[in-house]
């Protein structure tokens, strides 16, 4: 899954800024939002791929959120 390296990196990124917010559903809605305005279509479907076949090297947050993004 190389292919995936940068787009795991950022959103493990994303998910350790949005993860200094006590409130899990907050910091999870905040990297869905994030995701939405600043991802382009094709970086959020390869990491939605990503997740559903395991998600590995990505945070719990970062996990959390992309399985909130609409896959349509």
């Amino acid at each position: 899954m190389h292919n995936n390296d940068n787009l795991i990196k950022m959103a493990n990124d994303i998910s350790a800024f949005f993860a200094s917010d006590p409130d899990h559903a907050s910091a999870v809605g905040g990297m869905v939002d994030h995701l939405l305005k600043f991802w382009e279509p094709r970086m959020r479907k390869a990491i939605i791929e990503h997740v559903n076949g395991g998600g590995e090297g990505l945070s719990d947050l970062a996990i959390a959120a992309v399985k909130q993004l609409p896959t349509g």
